[in-house]
């Protein structure tokens, strides 16, 4: 297969929220594959999967997979008030897509996970939940939150541990891919690192980066005079690699309501 083919190819996408941000990723984040968001704590990774769960549950014809999610986390505690925050604005702005006592916070099905080795057996029971999971509201949506924690400390530095790290890596990618083919499921895996998996993985590669730029506020005065000057936090996503996507960035801002890409 060609680097052309590859970028013809179509799949199923799930819209993260955010018009801006779809536009970037044509469409959102793609079905049948493994999309990895790479940034330092703080930038924005855990907001954009929980608004991710929240939009998987949209209809097609909106953007969404009509699905429920499977959310694997690492990082502790979970953020159950951030997350019950945003379902409030998604509820808000989705009304007319749900039943009035609805609670789109029932369909993310939240999971701890404390060591690699626990994931891996999580994954070996993802199938089974899977599948029963087509009597109701379907899983279509895996987040792990975040995949790194679980390979920094848990290893010692030597030939041994590395070589059982890099096993127990190999196997749970493994069988991620193999869960999002045989499902056609989006996967989502943060890495609070700054090395990417790599793009022979087979794994489309997002960065998240974060500054601080010192911007003008205009406040009018009773002398007519504005002077005030603020510290606003610059958010950015670039595309690192992926077969269907050029190299390409935007900007985004953190609100109360969520995650919103800005334009210039």
């Amino acid at each position: 297969m060609t680097p052309q083919s590859l970028l013809q190819l179509t799949s199923q996408k799930c819209t993260t929220g955010c018009p801006i941000l779809d536009r970037l990723l044509y469409g959102g984040i793609p079905c049948d594959s493994i999309t990895e968001i790479v940034a330092e704590s703080g930038s924005g990774k855990t907001q954009i999967c929980l608004q991710l769960s929240l939009h998987a549950q949209l209809p097609v014809s909106h953007g969404g997979l009509a699905a429920s999610s499977l959310y694997l986390h690492t990082e502790f505690p979970f953020p159950f008030r951030r997350l019950h925050q945003l379902c409030l604005s998604f509820r808000s702005s989705n009304a007319h897509h749900f039943p009035v006592n609805d609670n789109p916070c029932d369909r993310i099905f939240v999971q701890s996970v404390h060591t690699a080795d626990h994931l891996l057996e999580i994954m070996s029971k993802t199938d089974p939940f899977i599948e029963n999971s087509k009597n109701q509201v379907p899983v279509r949506l895996i987040v792990i939150d975040s995949i790194a924690a679980l390979f920094r400390s848990d290893f010692d530095n030597t030939p041994v541990e590395l070589k059982r790290r890099s096993s127990l890596f190999f196997k749970i990618s493994s069988k991620l891919k193999a869960l999002a083919k045989r499902f056609n499921l989006a996967v989502l895996v943060t890495n609070q690192v700054v090395d990417l998996v790599g793009p022979n993985e087979g794994i489309n590669g997002l960065f998240l980066s974060r500054n601080e730029e010192v911007i003008r506020e205009e406040n009018e005065k009773s002398n007519g005079q504005s002077c005030d000057f603020v510290k606003k936090k610059m958010r950015k996503l670039y595309v690192v690699f992926a077969p269907h996507l050029p190299e390409s960035s935007c900007e985004f801002e953190i609100t109360r309501e969520g995650l919103f890409g800005v334009e210039r």
